[in-house]
């Protein structure tokens, strides 16, 4: 009998525990990613020789883990005397290196600046942030788009004209009764 009993005391505990500690909600994928960027780069950090504490995280650190990424990078980049330098579609392979591409470093560079907030750091001092790494990105979007003979256009904002009306104006469309 006294299995029964340890066993009801487990299974009452056990149920118990599970009730007054709900499983948080699961998070959404662009949490989920920022989570993995954030460990990735804190990793990133831990690696280097000798290791750099979070504090002294600066934005050289930052291009330095930007420019380690490119070797994982799945975009061809033509260099400046290939073949295809400038071709939007190339007829055949080359030997030119595989990058990061701008998109995927422009996003990531997004979810580590509100990753480094949310995690303490102030705004001010965000290494993300900084006019440097602004201009890094500037620099491969734009050398991605030579190297694939496509310009980066900025788009234009759409102005909303707002104008009012009176109810007699000659203009309405519509006669008022």
């Amino acid at each position: 009998m006294s299995s029964n009993k340890g066993k009801d005391v487990a299974e009452g505990s056990s149920s118990r525990s599970t009730a007054d500690h709900p499983a948080p909600p699961p998070l959404s994928r662009y949490e989920s990613q920022k989570r993995r960027d954030w460990n990735t780069f804190g990793q990133y950090l831990r690696n280097q020789r000798p290791p750099v504490a979070l504090s002294q995280c600066n934005s050289n650190h930052v291009l330095d883990f930007l420019r380690y990424l490119d070797q994982f990078g799945k975009t061809k980049v033509h260099l400046q005397g290939c073949v295809f330098f400038g071709q939007p579609e190339p007829p055949g392979p080359c030997s030119c290196p595989l990058k990061q591409a701008w998109g995927s470093l422009d996003a990531l560079i997004g979810r580590l600046r509100a990753a480094y907030e949310e995690n303490g750091g102030l705004p001010e001092t965000n290494p993300f942030a900084s006019g440097g790494i602004r201009l890094y990105l500037r620099e491969v979007r734009d050398s991605q788009a030579k190297a694939r003979g496509i310009p980066y256009k900025k788009k234009k904002k759409k102005r909303v004209m707002t104008t009012t009306m009176k109810p007699n104006d000659e203009t309405s469309n519509f006669p008022m009764q």
